[in-house]
């Protein structure tokens, strides 16, 4: 008998305007000790299902059609009171944007301890002997050290961590995982995934698993369902549905995974299209983005130059200095970016790659080191006009885009703004239409300028960022997990876009990524990170083939097997 049972689902979500159904129909069910993974485009309604199945529909969205039943009792209709009750005990939810879900004026002790004793008979000592071993499961470092931090003080993929220890508290029967595993490296990723399989088999723990990581799906799952717009379009073993997919949508979505064993020139896109959905609107970038704008000054030798850079932050404050503790974030990295190249860093959360993204960006000052950009000392900048002189020509696309964007701006002025703070357009109807083109290019469309970030989901969110980082033509763009929140399809058109403006621009890039296949597409050359330290920089296909760290040649073994995925597209990545 399955654990947990969904039984015709409709979601709809009325508004003044239309009736928006978010999920149509759905019937899922997951048995004990086994996982079912959800997979499909951003918007296709997965997030909706986990969201329905533990009673957090935003308003005004409702279940209009369908039943929800957990262990043979149906639960869509419990009061709020009965949900609460049920929530973290009996379900645990581990949410896409860990940031958001965890309070960032609490430590992660009062957070865990909080959870772990409202629904667990424990004493204090007990909980926090519970909470520390949860950290320890999920590979937070020195656990019994860092239990007492808060939220800020962990990297992106360390807050996913916290989150899953949550989810954990209670030894919940069913674990609804929306994006598990989007913030983390090879490394940890393969841990938490092992922990999962574990939990399953082990207390037999039924897991839904929403993800748009294929090779999550391929390696963890024993059934998948494929969304497509809110439809359930294809539902099976894993084995049948990844090895040999039937729905042309389902085929098309698994020939644009990238593969880690092959460099290709361009990403495979998903050519299925049903309801006349519109592809990219190309910019006139002769337009935007050439003449006056992007006038930037040559460069002998590289762009970008880091020499020793240094990174501490305070950890313990005393009155006297000598007494005072830090934390070694960065121990003298350097590298050169030259001028059209493609630079990636790759390594462990907490590893410092984000560090090193905002020193460059002048968002932290380095405790020791040097960074030139085109000729200029970066950590020595203090006339105002060269600040800002740098920053037009220097974006940063960040991890996390829900909390890099301002929740009460419509999107048309969240883009719109460093276009009219930086003065690249002459009117406000020229300043629209480099907004409107920005947001077709990144696969939003015009109609996406007068709504809300809240109103999209984790993916076309991050879109936003990215629209909004090229809005005032860079010459070098940070990206820090830019593609870390979105499905493989829509990864697939960002990533070609970034190729796109690189080879017409000349564009400059630091790229930031856990996903190891992404990074051997992506870039020219890797510098591999840990504990702060640059421990390797190689050309890519050097890296991948012959890489001289051990630490590198461990990164490159926990990638996840795409053994299981069909090839018969893979001709596609070839073209």
């Amino acid at each position: 008998m399955s654990i947990l049972d969904i039984r015709g689902l409709t979601v709809e979500f009325p508004s003044r305007k239309e009736n928006f159904v978010a999920s149509r129909n759905v019937n899922l069910s997951v048995d004990p000790g086994k996982i079912l993974g959800v997979v499909g485009e951003s918007g296709a309604g997965k997030s909706t299902v986990g969201n329905a199945t533990i009673g957090l529909l935003e308003h005004p969205g409702r279940i209009a059609h369908g039943e929800i039943h957990l262990a043979g009792q149906r639960i869509d209709n419990l009061t709020p009171e009965k949900y609460r009750e049920l929530r973290g005990k009996r379900i645990g939810m581990i949410f896409q944007d860990p940031l958001t879900s965890l309070d960032p004026l609490q430590t992660i002790e009062f957070q865990l301890m909080e959870t772990i004793r409202l629904h667990l008979p424990l004493s204090k000592q007990e909980a926090k002997a519970r909470a520390i071993e949860l950290l320890d499961q999920v590979g937070i470092p020195n656990p019994a050290e860092r239990i007492g931090q808060y939220p800020h003080q962990f990297s992106g993929g360390m807050r996913q961590r916290v989150v899953i220890a949550l989810a954990l508290c209670a030894d919940p029967e069913v674990i609804i995982a929306d994006e598990p595993t989007t913030a983390l490296d090879v490394s940890i990723q393969a841990q938490i995934l092992d922990l999962m399989k574990k939990l399953c088999s082990e207390k037999n723990v039924a897991m839904l698993v929403i993800t748009h990581d294929m090779g999550v799906i391929a390696d963890l799952t024993d059934h998948v369902a494929v969304m497509y717009r809110g439809d359930l379009v294809e539902y099976g073993e894993s084995k049948q549905v990844l090895g040999a997919p039937k729905h042309p949508y389902t085929q098309s979505l698994i020939a644009a995974v990238p593969r880690p064993d092959v460099k290709v020139h361009r990403f495979p896109q998903v050519d299925y299209i049903e309801g006349s959905a519109k592809p990219f609107k190309q910019i006139d970038i002769s337009t935007h983005w050439l003449g006056k704008a992007r006038d930037y000054k040559a460069v002998n030798g590289p762009l970008l130059s880091v020499k020793d850079i240094t990174m501490k932050f305070l950890t313990k404050d005393a009155w006297r200095s000598k007494n005072r503790e830090y934390f070694t974030a960065l121990d003298k990295v350097g590298f050169d970016i030259h001028a059209g190249e493609t630079f990636g860093l790759v390594g462990e959360s907490g590893s410092g790659k984000s560090t090193v993204a905002r020193v460059i960006t002048g968002l932290y000052h380095p405790a020791g080191g040097t960074a030139h950009f085109a000729g200029q000392e970066l950590t020595s900048l203090t006339d105002k006009k060269q600040v800002l002189a740098m920053r037009r020509q220097m974006q940063m696309i960040f991890q996390d885009p829900f909390s890099s964007l301002n929740s009460r701006m419509r999107v048309r002025d969240i883009v719109a703004e460093p276009i009219k703070f930086h003065k690249l357009a002459s009117s406000n109807s020229q300043v629209s239409q480099i907004v409107d083109d920005l947001l077709e290019h990144v696969g939003l469309g015009v109609a996406a300028a007068a709504k809300f970030p809240h109103e999209f989901s984790g993916g076309q969110r991050q879109r936003i960022s990215i629209a909004r980082a090229l809005a005032t033509r860079p010459r070098f763009l940070v990206c820090d997990e830019p593609t870390s929140a979105l499905d493989v399809s829509i990864q697939a058109q960002i990533l070609n876009l970034l190729k796109d403006l690189q080879d017409e621009l000349g564009l400059t890039m630091l790229f930031i990524s856990h996903d190891l296949a992404v990074i051997r597409q992506m870039c020219n050359r890797i510098g591999v990170m840990r504990h702060g330290q640059l421990l390797e920089v190689s050309e890519t296909e050097e890296l991948f083939d012959k890489p001289k760290h051990p630490y590198t040649a461990e990164l490159l073994s926990l990638m996840p097997s795409m053994d299981g995925l069909s090839r018969q597209n893979l001709e596609k990545q070839f073209a």
